[in-house]
């Protein structure tokens, strides 16, 4: 196969445009002598004759314009690579995988989406649900770009492989059934609730983040039940089963569930991104990242 050297055979297409050897090297900056080096030098690779002299002149062979007829459709295709590489240079373009716990990808990564369809739609998510502290694992092992975890079960913020990102500091309700006494008790407390019962997992970040809260607020919570997802955990609440502590991001409205804000000590958990090191800089990650904030400030403003 021939030796096809696009800058050379941009030096021919110039020729062939402006007439002359002289012409060409002020079109391109160059001298005269460089312009025929380079294409003494391409007729070689591409082993036929590209010019043949006309007075004191040169013009095109037959073969040059062959050669410059197929190059034209690699100048052209060149072109769409260039305006490409410039729109993904600008976060215009881009694929970015993103892993997220269970309750970020409705109320945080879906309203991104949405937000970067209207104004990136180059931009091209692939969301991955992942438990929190999963999620870090799928990020170091480069099986996603961009993770949403709680700040509990992240890496510290000195881990030498992440830059975190603060989301929002997610704020916690206490869900009671509808009848319950303090349901529409003013000034609620956690404390009020000492002698619930409780219903939260066994394990896992959300039974820390709810017996944390309630430590703080001078308790130990009583498990009555345990269960990990809020469908569940507001279903035996309505039942009136017990109280649990439900994030504002997971709340689903139920007929007979109140959920109330504490009046005092009210707990959050804190959610965060994270990407690589390095990572951030690339375009399109920082679009998904400038989406989940604005998603995350909407969030807070509900």
């Amino acid at each position: 196969m021939a030796d096809w050297d696009i800058r050379k055979l941009q030096i021919l297409r110039t020729l062939r445009e402006q007439g002359t050897v002289t012409a060409t090297a002020e079109a391109l900056r160059m001298t005269p002598s460089a312009v025929s080096q380079q294409l003494t030098n391409l007729a070689k690779q591409l082993g036929v004759p590209l010019l043949e002299a006309q007075g004191r002149r040169v013009r095109l062979t037959d073969a040059a314009r062959l050669v410059l007829r197929h190059a034209e459709a690699v100048f052209e295709q060149l072109e769409r690579a260039d305006a490409e590489l410039a729109a993904y240079a600008h976060g215009e373009v881009g694929e970015v995988r993103v892993g997220a716990f269970s309750t970020a990808v409705p109320a945080l990564v879906v309203p991104a989406v949405r937000a970067l369809r209207a104004t990136h739609p180059g931009v091209r998510v692939r969301v991955r649900e992942a438990e929190a502290g999963e999620a870090y694992e799928l990020l170091a092992a480069g099986d996603v770009d961009l993770a949403l975890s709680l700040a509990a079960q992240a890496p510290t913020a000195a881990d030498p492989r992440f830059t975190r990102v603060p989301l929002l500091a997610d704020p916690l309700d206490v869900a009671l059934p509808r009848e319950h006494p303090l349901a529409s008790a003013d000034g609620l407390r956690l404390a009020d609730l000492a002698e619930e019962d409780w219903i939260f997992g066994g394990s896992g970040p959300w039974s820390d983040i709810t017996r944390g809260a309630c430590e703080a607020a001078g308790f130990s919570p009583v498990q009555g039940h345990s269960a990990a997802g809020w469908t569940a955990i507001l279903a035996m609440v309505e039942a009136g089963m017990g109280v649990a502590l439900v994030p504002r991001m997971a709340a689903v409205g139920r007929e007979g569930v109140a959920m109330r804000e504490p009046a005092a000590d009210r707990p959050h958990r804190h959610v965060v991104a994270a990407v690589r090191k390095g990572a951030g800089e690339g375009a399109a990650v920082g679009r998904v990242l400038e989406a989940l904030r604005e998603a995350a400030e909407l969030q807070l403003s509900k």
